[in-house]
């Protein structure tokens, strides 16, 4: 048997990275031998080993027409199925560098250029973007053929076959990279982001009151937003609501244009539609909706009243579920901070909901209701409590944050 070293452990090795992880393609041995020798397969039509001890993966070089095993198939004829160039490159037994594609080439140019296979499988569209985000830092581009290839993929309709949960299965890894709208913009000039995420795509070229938004333009003020959400948390879910935040915007009448009246509101049905078309976590889309609906009212904070920031707090179930009410407020201060000239502006509203809701826990609920009996008097009375508690809380918070902020209609 004779293992290859392929794909991303050859390409961040050349790079001077710490490999991610390391896949192997074997030769001069069958399945059913390395099953003999303790390996794991995993999957059927083109199944992988797992290594007995390493648990890296192993794979018998395979190609479209070819199954995998039956001794036909070179490295090299496998390497020219693969995505990119640059992920087309093996490290034989003897440390020569096998290299059908001239990926090396395209790593030293820092470019990111399409295989002969590219077009065999659309999730690659979502590839490409995902690896101009990682590789964005260090100088890499889409090549111009490349980038007019997927274009023509999407005019076709290739991506129409993409399946939702790879679909999510790239977001994930997107979101997770230290500059995740790299991927968005990507998509976006391959014309690929019409297909995956239309209602996004849609925000671009809407605008918004310039004396608010220095960009104007409501799909790069999402970008920036989750430009800000990924400087503030690494936590995609947060990164994943911030770049929703805004979707009932692309709603909006033009004859309304620049304003945006109520698109809190709208914008909650069309997270849940992207979410539930990309198979996103439950909890990942309730977030979302939460930063749609109420991003406004966290900025407003200051102008609410006591009842109202209760009522907030409830909905978000603030008081039951502290982790998700901090995303919340990650997701509404990078909404903020995502326009041009106010990306280091202080946000004392977080400081003031959290305020609220350490007030509103802080009663005593026995002793508030010693000896009430009906349900619904119960809950008025532990909701006047809580209104109180809140008011004397924000009055001593907005005291010492005078100055700070205004009447919050400038993060509208």
């Amino acid at each position: 048997m004779k293992s290859y070293l392929v794909g991303g452990a050859v390409r961040d090795q050349l790079l001077g990275l710490e490999p991610r992880e390391r896949d192997w393609l074997v030769t001069e041995v069958t399945p059913e031998q390395l099953i003999e020798l303790g390996y794991q397969q995993v999957g059927r039509d083109f199944p992988v080993f797992l290594h007995p001890k390493t648990k890296e993966e192993y794979a018998l070089p395979r190609s479209e027409r070819n199954s995998p095993g039956n001794g036909t198939v070179s490295v090299q004829e496998d390497l020219a199925r693969r995505d990119l160039t640059i992920n087309a490159m093996a490290l034989g037994p003897d440390g020569d560098l096998i290299d059908p594609c001239r990926g090396r080439h395209d790593l030293e140019q820092r470019i990111l250029r399409h295989t002969p296979a590219f077009t065999d499988d659309p999730i690659r569209v979502l590839r490409l973007a995902r690896f101009a985000t990682r590789y964005h830092a260090l100088g890499f581009r889409v090549a111009d053929e490349t980038r007019e290839l997927v274009q023509q993929m999407a005019r076709r309709g290739d991506l129409d076959r993409l399946v939702p949960e790879r679909i999510f299965a790239e977001l994930y890894k997107a979101l997770l990279e230290q500059q995740p709208d790299i991927f968005f913009r990507e998509l976006r000039n391959c014309q690929a982001l019409a297909v995956v995420i239309p209602e996004l795509d849609q925000l671009f070229g809407i605008p918004q009151p310039e004396q608010y938004h220095p960009e104007i333009d409501t799909g790069i003020h999402s970008l920036l937003t989750l430009e800000q959400a990924a400087r503030l948390s690494t936590d995609p879910q947060v990164r994943y609501a911030a770049l929703l935040h805004d979707l009932g915007k692309g709603n909006t009448p033009k004859e309304e244009w620049p304003r945006h009246i109520g698109h809190e509101q709208r914008g909650v049905a069309l997270v849940n539609l992207v979410s539930r078309r990309l198979r996103v976590p439950n909890e990942w889309n309730l977030l979302a909706q939460h930063v749609a609906r109420f991003h406004l009212d966290c900025h407003r904070a200051m102008q609410l009243r006591s009842k109202t920031i209760l009522k907030i707090l409830q909905r978000l179930d603030a008081l039951r579920n502290p982790d998700r009410f901090e995303r919340f407020l990650l997701a509404c201060h990078a909404d903020l901070l995502g326009r041009p000239g106010r990306e280091d502006t202080p946000y004392p509203q977080a400081e003031l909901m959290r305020c609220a809701r350490e007030a509103a826990l802080a009663i005593d609920a026995a002793e508030v209701l010693q000896g009430m009996t009906d349900g619904k008097a119960i809950a008025e009375k532990l909701n006047q409590a809580r209104r109180q508690t809140i008011g004397k809380a924000i009055k001593q918070h907005k005291s010492t944050a005078e100055g700070t902020i205004s009447n919050g209609n400038e993060y509208c």
